[in-house]
């Protein structure tokens, strides 16, 4: 599978997860609901998927758990390292810059929810540089204009793909070899 069909595959996934979760989410708070389960946070919770950091931390002790770390030296060593790989690969926009578009309606017109949540269709804020080609394409600019947004877009991505090679190969240096193949098999690492 290449590159392009294997990051098409993820971000498929990555739609039908949110938009699962949402109809999930919609279930759980149907008027007239009176088990006061507030979503899936709980009893008068916030709705959605609880305290993001809650689930934060749920997720890192899963991770470290995976890892097999056995005492706390060890895992603060580690922890920040992944904490860094998470936060770049977040950055790189997993399907965050370009998803809006595809559930747009031809000359943008239409669905008013999906232009409240802005270019990134609810996966994160888009950066100024994805911005910019969206207005660039949305005002039908020449073709200069529209080139010189693309590789701008091209050239932040790339930066932040390379934040994100250099968060894992950072985190790689102090994991066991058995710990990088289960880094590997979670996308931890390359």
């Amino acid at each position: 599978m290449t590159k392009l069909n294997r990051w098409l595959a993820m971000a498929g996934i990555a739609v039908a997860t949110c938009l699962s979760a949402s109809t999930l989410v919609a279930q759980d708070n149907q008027p007239g609901d009176r088990q006061g389960r507030g979503g899936r946070g709980g009893p008068g919770g916030g709705g959605g998927f609880g305290d993001p950091a809650e689930f934060q931390a749920r997720m890192m002790e899963n991770i470290r758990g995976q890892l097999k770390v056995k005492d706390d030296t060890e895992w603060k060593l580690i922890e920040g390292r992944v904490q860094k790989v998470m936060d770049a690969r977040r950055e790189v926009g997993m399907g965050a810059q370009g998803m809006g578009r595809m559930f747009r309606r031809p000359g943008g017109e239409g669905d008013d929810q999906a232009r409240r949540r802005g270019p990134g269709g609810g996966f994160g804020e888009p950066s100024a540089e994805y911005q910019a080609l969206e207005r660039a394409i949305d005002s039908n600019a020449s073709k200069e204009e529209l080139k010189s947004a693309m590789a701008k877009v091209r050239a932040a991505r790339k930066d932040r793909e390379a934040k994100l090679a250099a968060a894992q190969e950072d985190l790689k240096k102090v994991l066991s070899v058995e710990q990088e193949a289960v880094a590997l098999s979670m996308g931890l690492v390359n």
